[in-house]
Parts: structure tokens; sequence; C-alpha cells
């Protein structure tokens, strides 16, 4: 059902997928989904009624980002919404958008409401008077009555997400200025009693995506030296282009993948091995080699993808750590999906690693190299598809193409 700007329809559904999507092209910037969950007074209660790429699930478990997906010539990103588990106190979820660039750039852009059993499309608006505005309210979800509606809304913000998300009560987490030389304090005046609470942490909303231009950021110069940075990996299904990945016996179905995120190592004392699900080699945070893989999804059915945690508090005693994935099982090549790695710092803006190029047979994906260069953590880009020679094993050709020299020899997860 196509809206005009400012109508409403009834949403019958007590579960709900959101989609907003835009047409993808050369020159075309990148676009970014948020929500926000507003009470009677059109304001978030706290900074965890913002759901968005870096904070993608709401603590009531009722909205959630679930990332992009590629359809057709265009790109796709979903926010899920349990209306029936949606809290009392929230009366509004708006659906808006960010981009890099300006929505007059951004064509063919639009949200609708499905059904989020049936794929019935409950509501669609079709935003075509964007000029220079870097954020934007496409529509919001709003309680009526015990009943839910969806309006078409189409507020644009010069300000970006940053100017969008302070008008609806959130912290955004600004660049601060060098904190001034402490005075001396007196000793008999040194120890506090019930000092005050740390202030909450703002939400940050910038973020970094490494790409062939800009492929490298120095984790120590943000300041993350210490606590634990996660490494997660999320995957969608890409329309298979013609050629030899073609629909038929080779299309990749995303439900049937298992993939393996993993994590060559090496540490300053020149010991080395692997992380990853085979064998149970899951690692250890605490201990070397401080990486560790969470879990093995094998049917892709977690939301929270598999994630790496890696210890920084150990930064000075790590060489290299090698971050890649490889297909175990349900296709052949990552020409059929696309994904995006996204390492989170405790310290500094997250930082983005996308896989959406492969044009070869590849079973195996390095994704990023953390190297210690000088007492300097260095994250690298490497979205790099490697081919598998005759003999040698998927974990095996990621050893060969970074020269760790190990040994190997078969094994499985069963």
């Amino acid at each position: 059902m196509s809206m005009r700007k400012g109508a409403n329809v009834p949403v019958p559904s007590a579960t709900v997928r959101v989609e907003l999507g835009w047409r993808a092209g050369p020159g075309a910037p990148d676009v970014d989904v948020s929500a926000l969950l507003l009470t009677a007074a059109g304001k978030v209660r706290s900074d965890d009624d913002f759901v968005f790429y870096n904070q993608p699930v709401h603590p009531s478990g009722a909205v959630r980002h679930e990332g992009r997906r590629q359809d057709g010539t265009g790109v796709v990103e979903t926010i899920g919404v349990t209306l029936s588990g949606v809290e009392e106190e929230i009366g509004t979820v708006v659906v808006a958008a960010s981009t890099d660039g300006t929505f007059g750039q951004v064509s063919g852009l639009f949200v609708r409401v499905l059904d989020a059993r049936s794929g019935a499309e409950t509501a669609r608006f079709d935003a075509t008077d964007a000029t220079t505005e870097t954020a934007f309210v496409l529509g919001e979800l709003y309680r009526r009555a015990g009943a839910w509606k969806f309006r078409a809304v189409g507020q644009g913000y010069a300000s970006g997400l940053a100017g969008l998300a302070t008008d609806f009560g959130i912290t955004v987490d600004d660049p601060a200025p060098a904190p001034a030389p402490p005075r001396p304090v007196p000793v008999q005046v040194q120890r506090a009693v019930n000092p005050p609470p740390a202030p909450a942490r703002p939400v940050r909303l910038s973020k970094i995506t490494l790409t062939k231009a800009a492929p490298a950021v120095s984790l120590t110069k943000q300041g993350a030296t210490s606590g634990g940075m996660r490494v997660n990996l999320t995957w969608s299904a890409a329309v298979p282009p013609r050629g030899w990945m073609r629909k038929g016996q080779d299309a990749v179905r995303l439900e049937d993948v298992d993939l393996d995120l993993s994590c060559l190592w090496e540490l300053r004392n020149g010991t080395k091995g692997i992380v990853h699900p085979i064998d149970n080699q899951f690692g250890s945070f605490h201990q070397p080699p401080y990486v560790q893989l969470d879990h093995d999804d094998r049917t892709g059915a977690s939301e929270a993808g598999e994630n790496l945690m890696i210890n920084l508090d150990h930064a000075a005693e790590i060489e290299r750590l090698l971050v890649f994935v490889v297909i175990y099982a349900g296709a052949t090549s990552f020409a059929g999906l696309q994904g995006v790695a996204t390492l989170h710092p405790p310290v500094g803006p997250p930082i983005e690693v996308r896989l959406d190029e492969c044009t070869v047979p590849s079973p195996v994906a390095a994704i990023a190299l953390i190297e210690n260069v000088g007492g300097e953590l260095i994250v690298r880009r490497e979205a790099k598809y490697l081919l598998l020679a005759p003999g040698v094993f998927k974990q095996q050709a990621a050893d060969i193409e970074y020269g760790w020299g190990m040994s190997w020899q078969s094994a499985s997860k069963d």
C-alpha cells in the first residue's frame, strides 16, 4: 500500500519487519538505518532506547537492527519489531536514516512495513523530495488506543544523525577537548568517601569503514589499549550474478551455510596457533592467545552471529592476528554472500570491513590483519579472497598466504 507523506494506516501484525531501501550505484553515498523508542513526551528514556549498527538490540528485545542485504540493484536494511513486546511506556518507534553524503544523492529511497511471518506488505512510503538533508525520519510506528499504526513522516535534518538523535534526547559522544592538567591535591584529602558515580557512557555514532583508499587505523592512537575488543561478523545472501555463480544448483541459501569465524595468532614470544571451532579450539581471553571465539553458530540462527573477543590488556604480547572466515559447509564460494565485519574496540568508534567484492570461487576470506608495529596496534583491511591449491586445507590457505608456517592435518567439527 503506497502512502502519501503524513498518511497513516493500521498495522494488524504482532511482529513486523520495517525495511528501508535505496538504489546502489557509482557515487551513491552509504546509508545507515536506526530506530528510536519514544515515550509520550517524544523523547527516549535513556540512550538504550536508540537501536543502530553499534547497539543493534534494544534491552527489551522488541526492536532489533537486523542488518542489510542486496536486493536486485538496491540495498535494504531491516529493523525487526515485535509490537506485542514493546514496553507500555513506549508510544512510538521512529525509523530514521543517515548518510555520509546528502539524501538528494540517494535515489529510490523508501520505507515499508511487512508482516514478519507472511511477508505481506502493510504499508510503503517513497521519499522523493530530499535535497540537502543528511538525516531523515522516514516513518514511525505508534500506539493508539491499544492498537498500532504506521505513519509516513518524511522529515529531513541537515544536522545528520547526531542532530536527529539529540532532538530525541540521545546523548551524543562529541570529541572532547583535552582535559586540563590536574591540580595538586593535599595528601590528607586524597581519600574520597562515596565518590560520585561515573556518568553514563554516551552513544557512539561515528564509525570507521576501512577501504582500499584508507585501509588502516591505529587502535593505540584511538586510546584502545586495554579492555576487550569484540569482532563481529554478519552475512546476507546476495543476488547471484550472471556467469559461473548463477541461480540453480550453485545458488546460495544462507540458511544452509555454515561459516567459521577464525583467527591465526602469533605472540611476541614466537608461539602461534589458531582459534576456530574445529576440534573445539575456541582459545582463551585471559590466557594466551588472549583471543576467544564465543561459540559456533552452524545454522545462522543466532542474531548476534559469531564473535571473537581480543584482550587488549595484553596488546604488548601480541605480534599479529589474522581474522578470517571459511565456508565450512553449504556453499562453495563467497561470491554468493555479502558480509560485514565490525571491530568494537572499548574506546573509539567501531571499525568496519565490508566483504562484498568476491568474483572468484573462494571458500576463504581474510578480513583484517592486526599487527603490533613498534608498540602500536594497527588494524589493516584485507578483504582478500583465497583460492585453494590441490591438497591444501582451507585454514592452511590463510597460513600460506600470510606466512604463518604451521603444520596441518585433517580434522572436523563432528
